[in-house]
């Protein structure tokens, strides 16, 4: 991170230079990371940029001009994400920095800091990646602006972007220009987006009509003219460019789709729609194919997605010398260590598909899962800290019950096209046996040295019911009390725009958690995480929402306002009012009261919360859950105070 180390280590100069919009934090759930660590162990001399100040080009400069590239990620997130709340308010805490201070990193920083460089190395190849690199590749909508934006590789001054999990992708670039490539013939890496010239499109696009359609038309038009000459030397020559442009553009448009242009889904929201129909269908590694998105200035080209790690290369990843800790640099603490810092990842990727995750378009919706040995490698790893007490405090990470989960298909064609895999129910094609997490989750807890290995978050409780022993397992031994997941709503009309399993699955989930807790002597918890403002949602559907709540239980303050990030069904529903794969209209609460009134009805019990509450009753025509009746959800107003 400084010359110092650079100096420290023997070198004279970097191959590559990352720049992050996070503190640097050599942890294996950062990005940054495990970028970094990857290229190091493939024999090139990183550094790392973090959290540069970005008014001017100085900070960019400080380790030098890198050999071979930059890479850019705005970190762990999408800086707005980072940066602003639901409600485009600056948040108060930034748990990528240090002591979680704010305003350590721009909005749109991948952007910004590009310009950056370029003004700093105007010669050095720019490869962008991480979150908001990847759901920003073709044209997208933007919450903060409220309109379609450019594709961030249109924005920025860069040359490739990195999109999805990105260390086969980084390797080779960086071996490829190590071997003396120019950076604007790299066009052929699975899980790339590069720029082509709109001049050549267009070229392209016009050997679509082939050289034998051509020659079949002069030589109708002869015919009806009588004219049977021999075709002279200079046609010949113009019928063989033809034809070569031709076979060109004929394999091009085998490997590669093209979807609406930016002016055209930027102007119309049937068009958005159609083109993320398009891109979503293709992220699929086996059988998708790349997408095309022509630009005013630029064409957008997307390679078909990378191939997921094998298991014995995920192993290989996560086991690099990795310090598990932040850069000796920063003073104060950075708070998202804290929270996964004797955390264990086990998988990646997501076969859930709700509609308002981004992790099926970034990692994929196959599941890619390390070894058992490999885990409880990492497990032994964290026992040797001085710092450890015994307690591995999460196991699997967001999709925790779908490691080692699978389906045959997966490796011929990939993930499904026209059916997902758990909703509106659970493929019987999918492999739903915890056998091997129940395997590994008995081995970390008998590891020496470790007393709990937990699992807090992250079960996706429909796939849990498919097997009671997981179920009973993890109320015996892998809960501290509580149980956080994420039914998100009880209406069936929002659960079902957000591909999520109805209530009716909740509720025979939370029986048998009762039950079963009940067995193992233990009291614990559900804790839900819920969420207002979704498309499809109404002020109907939050004071149904609020009314399950009163007669069930569960009030929490685990709640959130949807917020529309780039590339989710969801967001492309919040903006064209469609859903993509039907084309069906579907309400969108889009006003700031309303939006407000709905994410009220989710704390209806907070005085601060009265107002927006009673209008909302009172606009859904629903007065009678005001009053002292047990049935009401807030008093009349002269009694409440």
């Amino acid at each position: 991170m400084s010359p110092e180390e650079v100096k420290a280590r023997g070198w004279k100069e970097l191959d590559i230079i990352l720049i992050t919009g996070d503190a640097y934090v050599d942890h294996s759930s950062f990005g940054t990371a495990i970028i970094g660590r990857v290229l190091e162990d493939a024999g090139f001399r990183v550094g790392i940029i973090a959290q540069p100040k970005w008014d001017n080009p100085e900070d960019f400069k400080k380790l030098g001009k890198p050999r071979l590239f930059f890479s850019v990620s705005a970190g762990n997130t999408d800086s707005m994400v980072s940066n602003l709340t639901p409600g485009l308010k600056p948040r108060d805490k930034d748990a990528y920095s240090p002591g979680g201070e704010t305003g350590l990193r721009p909005n749109r920083a991948v952007i910004i800091y590009s310009n950056r460089i370029k003004e700093a190395f105007p010669e050095v190849p720019i490869v962008l990646g991480g979150i908001e690199a990847s759901l920003r590749r073709f044209a997208h909508y933007d919450y903060l602006s409220d309109k379609v934006r450019q594709s961030i590789l249109a924005d920025a001054p860069a040359d490739l972007v990195v999109y999805g999990m990105g260390e086969l992708q980084i390797v080779e670039i960086a071996k490829r220009l190590q071997a003396g490539e120019d950076i604007r013939e790299i066009r052929d890496i699975p899980g790339t987006v590069w720029k082509m010239e709109v001049k050549a499109w267009k070229e392209l696009k016009k050997g679509k009509k082939t050289a034998k359609e051509q020659n079949g038309q002069e030589q109708d038009k002869r015919e009806q003219k009588g004219e049977r000459e021999s075709v002279s030397t200079a046609e010949e020559i113009a019928r063989d460019v033809a034809e070569g442009v031709a076979e060109s553009s004929a394999k091009f448009f085998k490997e590669y789709i093209e979807i609406p242009s930016f002016s055209e889904v930027s102007q119309d929201k049937a068009d958005f729609a159609n083109a993320f129909r398009t891109y979503f269908m293709e992220q699929n590694p086996v059988t998708g194919k790349g997408v095309v998105q022509p630009h005013p200035k630029t064409v957008i080209v997307q390679n078909r997605p990378m191939r997921p790690l094998t298991e014995a290369e995920l192993d290989h990843v996560y086991e690099l010398p990795f310090t598990g800790e932040a850069h000796p640099f920063y003073p104060e603490p950075i708070p998202a260590l804290e929270m996964v810092k004797f955390s264990l990842t086990t998988h990646r990727g997501c076969f859930g598909g709700c509609a308002f995750c981004a992790i099926t378009q970034h990692q994929g919706r196959m599941i890619a899962s390390r070894s058992i040995e490999s885990v409880l490698r990492e497990a032994k790893k964290l026992t040797e800290k001085p710092d450890f007490k015994g307690i591995i405090n999460g196991v699997g990470g967001p999709t925790a019950n779908m490691y080692a989960m699978g389906c045959k298909s997966w490796e011929k064609k990939g993930a499904c096209l026209d059916k997902a895999c758990l909703y509106p129910r659970i493929c019987p094609a999918l492999d739903t046996s915890h056998k091997k997490l129940l395997e590994l989750l008995h081995n970390l807890r008998n590891l020496p040295g470790v007393k709990h290995a937990f699992t807090g978050y992250g079960v996706r409780y429909d796939l849990a019911l498919e097997d009671e022993e997981y179920l009973e397992e993890l109320c015996a031994h892998h809960i501290s009390g509580q149980l956080r997941v994420a039914p998100e709503h009880f209406s069936k009309r929002v659960t079902d725009a957000m591909s999520k399993p109805g209530k009716e699955v909740y509720e025979r989930f939370s029986g048998k958690f009762a039950v079963l807790n009940k067995k193992c002597g233990k009291e614990q918890y559900i804790v839900n995480y819920l969420m207002s403002g979704h498309p499809g949602c109404t002020l109907e559907d939050m004071i149904e929402m609020a009314e399950y709540v009163r007669d069930h239980g569960g009030y929490t303050e685990q709640v959130q306002d949807f917020t529309p990030t780039p590339m989710t069904v969801s967001t492309c529903m919040y903006y064209t009012e469609l859903d993509p794969f039907t084309g069906k209209k579907i309400y969108v609460a889009r006003g700031k009261k309303e939006k407000a009134m709905q994410r009220a009805m989710m704390h209806y019990m907070s005085p601060a919360n009265y107002e927006l509450v009673y209008e909302a009753l009172e606009k859904a025509g629903r007065l009678d859950l005001v009053g002292n009746a047990h049935n009401c959800l807030i008093r009349r107003k002269n009694k409440f105070y």
